[in-house]
């Protein structure tokens, strides 16, 4: 009776998403052990509700493969800060970003002595970084030339590797490019993968109006904390002046959230006899702002809007009530982000 012979192991990147997915099976059907790395970052994490992880685990045991999660924390947020390539539409540094991706998935793959990295990526469906230029910059940035492997669009693409040593046949790669879905979805059903995930971002850096938001944080702090960064994903922000910013809650939810977030320094904003938002001033002149935040606190509240009503105003162990009516639109909208 003879040995079977052991698999060769591969690395996949694992967002979640159906192309991913989709590179996954492509590459247990042509015989190898594939283990998957999923990569968070402070704008794309799998617990933040935007879609982009998919139920990330639940993913990885529909695939029947071992998965490793990495957390992009510090690093990412230097990086940043100048990004090499550049921003997109928003404020994502996708091949800067995709670059940090493969670095550690690289690590993984020399720990475990896979032999390529394979990733979900379409030629042509994101306009910054999943074009052929892109696609080269990103394997020579991560010292991973000709090791890289997308499976979908592979058939397209200069041969790896792998294609080169024979592991990997190009009859057998895919030829995929641009956006549509169809033949991803027509795969999908051949491998059973049930109710696909539609095809999305997930990153909020490349959402335009968190992108702003982002900017701004950036812009006017050197290095933004996990705080910081959280803060953005919630509520209408505010920038009163270079120094200070403003956050108000939008239903009750965030406004749990901001009560969390607040740091010693922060001050609390909340109608006393209403239902409305909790609201955060932040910065060094928030203290100067607190008439005009309770203003603005008790707008968007359910006070009546021509009578003057109180604000709880919160700061440190210190409450004190501020009576106020309702701002007028025009005097807070232009500091809307």
């Amino acid at each position: 009776m003879t040995e079977e012979k052991e698999k060769k192991k591969v690395v996949a990147l694992l967002s979640g998403g159906l192309d991913s997915q989709l590179a996954v099976r492509m590459m247990q059907e042509q015989g190898f052990d594939v283990s998957a790395v999923a990569i968070k970052t402070p704008f794309c994490d799998f617990d933040c509700g935007r879609g982009c992880g998919f139920e990330i685990r639940e993913r990885a045991d529909d695939l029947n493969v071992n998965l490793k999660t990495v957390y992009l924390g510090d690093e990412y947020i230097e990086m940043l800060k100048n990004p090499k390539h550049g921003i997109g539409a928003g404020f994502n540094p996708c091949v800067d970003c995709r670059t940090m991706m493969f670095d550690a998935a690289k690590k993984h793959m020399e720990e475990i002595g896979a032999e390529f990295i394979i990733s979900g990526e379409v030629l042509g469906q994101r306009p910054m970084s999943q074009h052929a230029p892109s696609l080269h910059i990103i394997e020579n940035e991560s010292d991973l030339k000709g090791k890289i492997v997308r499976p979908l669009s592979a058939g397209l693409l200069p041969p790896s590797d792998a294609e080169k040593e024979g592991l990997i046949k190009r009859e057998n790669l895919g030829m995929i490019r641009g956006r549509q879905r169809k033949i991803q979805m027509k795969m999908a059903k051949e491998y059973g993968i049930e109710n696909p995930p539609n095809a999305g971002g997930g990153c909020l850096l490349t959402e335009p109006q968190f992108g702003i938001k982002a900017k701004d944080l950036f812009d006017h702090v050197e290095t933004p904390t996990i705080n910081e960064i959280d803060l953005l994903k919630i509520g209408r922000h505010f920038r009163l002046d270079e120094k200070t910013k403003f956050v108000v809650g939008r239903n009750k939810d965030e406004n749990e959230m901001i009560k969390a977030l607040a740091l010693p320094g922060d001050i609390l904003l909340e109608a006393r006899d209403y239902v409305g938002p909790v609201s955060i001033l932040r910065g060094d002149n928030a203290k100067y702002h607190i008439e005009f935040a309770s203003s603005v606190t008790l707008r968007y509240s359910d006070a009546p809007k021509t009578e003057s009503s109180i604000v709880s105003v919160k700061n440190g162990d210190s409450t004190q009530e501020v009576s106020t009516k309702c701002a007028e639109e025009q005097s807070y909208i232009k500091f809307r982000m």
